[in-house]
């Protein structure tokens, strides 16, 4: 059984010529930054491009030895992916948008007080996942700074410090956002009946 290998001993181990090292590291995150950058852009072609744009920068800054080092590595690797979203959007401002939802009557909680579920019947997983995704076609409405707070603090849990340095933003700035995106889903969901209890 092969022993578990630290991020930063496969930086190491790449500065110092093992070529294979930088596909473990890749093949390690490469799942959660495409994911990442794919909930952000709405778009395969352009995650994809985005996705090979952020490995090669860090292959780049790691052959130059310009990696300090500080935090986690999957953070600053998520750091790149999102200023590149950032160039991205700056030269394509139209921004992709989700079709809205439509669903009979319904009434509003906190959105994500909402998916804590009995699970009573065999249908309740079904409906559950329903809710989920009804969810995060809400938050796809957002705006870009509000959906990338929402996404990841809910769907990547990191810490709203944790956010703030990846965004290059105080805390009380993703702190606002999140309030913000909290009432503007409670928003979406009564203007598009959307459904989010059981």
């Amino acid at each position: 059984m092969e022993q578990f290998v630290h991020d930063d001993e496969l930086i190491s181990r790449y500065q110092f010529g093992e070529e294979d090292a930088i596909s473990d590291l890749v093949d390690r995150h490469k799942k959660r930054v495409f994911s990442y950058i794919m909930k952000m852009v709405g778009n395969r072609q352009v995650a994809e491009d985005i996705f090979q744009e952020t490995f090669f920068k860090v292959i780049r800054t790691l052959k130059k030895d310009q990696y300090n080092g500080e935090g986690k590595f999957i953070q600053w690797v998520l750091r790149i992916a999102h200023n590149l979203m950032i160039d991205h959007f700056r030269q394509n401002t139209r921004l992709k948008t989700i079709s809205k939802i439509k669903r009979p009557d319904g009434s509003v909680q906190d959105v994500f007080e909402t998916i804590q579920i009995k699970e009573t019947s065999s249908e309740m997983p079904v409906v559950k996942l329903q809710m989920r995704k009804d969810i995060r076609k809400l938050v796809e409405c957002l705006p870009k700074e509000q959906k990338e707070v929402v996404m990841l603090r809910h769907y990547y849990s990191m810490s709203f410090k944790e956010i703030a340095d990846m965004t290059n933003v105080s805390i009380n700035t993703a702190l606002g956002r999140m309030r913000y995106a909290l009432f503007n889903l409670r928003r979406l969901a009564e203007e598009q009946q959307v459904v989010l209890t059981a």
